[in-house]
């Protein structure tokens, strides 16, 4: 019987199967969010929810599902959704494209977080771990959009780990380097990828993060890359 729920964002992604996996073999009931229109190959104890994650209304219902089953109470939420474009300079940049990474990586990181507060306060002792990129604060050359949303992750949820650390929620952030997914494999053929990272060990520290075991950690930025 499952001890507590998570709601994954992005829990059918590359990396989002991996951390489903890491809370799934932990013990835990995992709730996913799935795109409208998408099909999800999931596995069968995992409570698919068919939302569109910029849309607070279903984001509403995505997070009363998380909520829904008192065996498991509700105590934690992992905001994997995001996006990436590079290749040009900040001038080149049409403002449309600079701002769709924003409202991409940031809104439903917002939404999500937003909408499950109140049931993680009330659930009691709880977290909430976002997704940012090394990049945000080791920025690299032609990708200012990018950069900036994933720098906006991070400091929201440093806004949530203090407005939320006296109701028992804390809030963290990993900051991965390129992780090792198909898709990015795709995209980067020719890439030297002894400097990647695995899913499976940015998955693990999510799961740290998000699990009683790492308290009273809030407000932390954990590296997940190889060392320099």
């Amino acid at each position: 019987m499952p001890t507590a729920s998570v709601l994954i964002s992005g829990a059918t992604g590359g990396l989002g199967s991996a951390v489903t996996s890491a809370f799934r073999e932990a013990g835990w009931r995992v709730v996913a969010p799935v795109r409208p229109g998408t099909r999800a190959d999931l596995p069968d104890d995992v409570v698919p929810v068919v939302a569109d994650l910029t849309d607070p209304a279903a984001v509403d219902e995505a997070v009363a599902a998380a909520a829904g089953d008192d065996r498991a109470p509700f105590r934690a939420v992992v905001n994997l959704v995001g996006g990436f474009a590079a290749g040009t300079k900040i001038h080149e940049t049409p403002v449309d494209e600079f701002e769709s990474l924003l409202r991409l990586n940031l809104r439903p990181t917002y939404l999500v977080t937003a909408a499950a507060l109140p049931h993680l306060v009330a659930s009691g002792p709880a977290a909430v771990v976002c997704v940012s990129a090394r990049a945000a604060v080791r920025p690299f050359a032609g990708a200012a959009g990018y950069v900036t949303a994933k720098a906006a992750v991070l400091a929201f949820a440093n806004a949530v780990a203090v407005e939320y650390a006296d109701a028992g929620v804390r809030c963290n952030t990993v900051l991965p380097g390129t992780i090792d997914t198909a898709a990015n494999r795709a995209a980067q053929p020719d890439a030297d990828r002894s400097r990647w990272v695995s899913p499976t060990a940015v998955a693990g520290t999510i799961r740290f993060l998000a699990s009683p075991e790492s308290g009273p950690t809030t407000g932390a930025a954990v590296p997940v890359h190889p060392v320099p």
